[in-house]
C-alpha cells in the first residue's frame, strides 16, 4: 500500500507540474513552422487596414512590418490574427497567440500579466499623450479642471485609459471604446466631450480627416514616466526564451533604423489612405 500511495503521489507532483509550467513556445513555433501575432488593426502607422490590397493581405503598418522580420529570422509562415484590444492583451497573455504586436505601451498591470520586449519604437518628436476635444470647445476647454462637467472617453485596456484614471481628477462620465478611432468619432458625433490620445496619432488622423472638426488641447500633457516609453511586444509570461528572441530582433533593427523608416513609410500610407 505504502508502494501504490509513493507511485500515485508522484504521478499527481508531475501532472502538477506539467500543467503549471508553460511550454517552450519559441521550440513550439519552429516546430510547427507557424508564428501567430495578435493585433488590433486600428491604429496607424503601426497597424491598419487598406481595403484595396487582396483579401489576407490587408492588414499592413510598420508594426506588420516588424512581425514579418521576426517570422523570416525564424524561418516561419506569419499569420497575423485581428482581434479587438482587450482580446489581443487577453488571448496572448493566456497563451493562446504566441506575440501581441500592437503598439503595446508599457503599464505595471501590463508586465505583471505577460512577459514585455524591451522598447522597439520610440517616438522622435515626443508628442506625447493629450486630450482632444472639438474644435468647436477650444474656447471652453483649456484645462482639466474644465472637464470636471465633461464625458472623456478613452480605448479600453489602453495606457490612454491608464492615464485618465490616474491624471484627470474630475469629469461627469468615463466611456471605454474597443478601438482608438471609435474614441474619436464619438468625440466628433457629440457623444464623449473629450478623448485621450496618442497625439502623434490624433494628429495623423486629423491630417487624413481634415473635417472631422477635432482640436488637440496645445497646453496638456499627460505627465509619463520614462519606464512607459517605447512600444513593446507582449508575450505569455514565462517565455522567457520567446522574448528574448525578439529582444535581438529589436536590437538588429534599431541598429540600422529600419522601424523608424517603417513608421515613416506607413505613416504616409495611411494618409494617402485617409487613415
Amino acid at each position: 500500500m505504502k508502494k501504490l500511495f509513493l507511485v500515485f503521489l508522484l504521478l499527481c507532483l508531475s501532472a502538477c507540474g506539467s500543467s503549471d509550467a508553460p511550454k517552450d513556445k519559441l521550440a513550439l513555433i519552429k516546430e510547427k513552422g507557424v508564428i501567430t501575432v495578435a493585433t488590433e488593426p486600428y491604429f496607424a502607422p503601426n497597424e491598419f487596414i487598406d481595403s484595396t490590397r487582396p483579401e489576407g493581405e490587408q492588414i499592413i503598418g510598420s508594426d506588420i512590418e516588424f512581425a514579418r522580420y521576426i517570422a523570416e529570422k525564424l524561418g516561419v509562415e506569419l499569420q497575423i490574427v485581428p482581434l479587438e484590444f482587450d482580446a489581443v492583451l487577453s488571448s496572448t497573455a493566456e497563451g493562446k497567440y504566441d506575440l501581441a504586436i500592437s503598439a503595446l505601451a508599457y503599464t505595471p498591470a501590463r508586465a505583471e500579466a505577460m512577459e514585455l520586449s524591451k522598447g522597439y519604437y520610440f517616438s522622435t518628436d515626443n508628442a506625447g499623450y493629450g486630450l482632444v476635444i472639438r474644435e468647436e470647445d477650444r474656447d471652453l476647454i483649456k484645462t482639466v479642471e474644465d472637464i470636471a462637467d465633461k464625458t472623456i472617453i478613452a480605448q479600453s485596456g489602453s495606457l490612454q485609459e491608464a492615464l485618465v484614471n490616474d491624471q484627470i481628477p474630475a469629469y461627469a462620465e468615463f466611456k471605454r471604446v474597443s478601438a482608438t478611432p471609435n474614441a474619436y468619432l464619438a468625440v466628433s458625433e457629440g457623444k464623449a466631450d473629450v478623448a485621450c490620445a496618442a497625439v502623434a496619432n490624433i494628429e495623423l488622423y486629423i491630417s487624413a480627416n481634415p473635417d472631422c472638426g477635432l482640436y488637440v488641447i496645445p497646453d496638456f500633457r499627460f505627465t509619463m514616466d520614462e519606464k512607459y516609453d517605447g512600444t513593446r511586444v507582449g508575450t505569455q509570461k514565462g517565455q522567457t526564451a520567446l522574448i528574448e528572441f525578439v529582444n535581438q530582433c529589436i536590437d538588429e533593427l534599431r541598429s540600422t533604423g529600419q522601424i523608424d523608416k517603417w513608421v515613416e513609410e506607413y505613416r504616409e500610407v495611411a494618409k494617402s489612405l485617409g487613415v
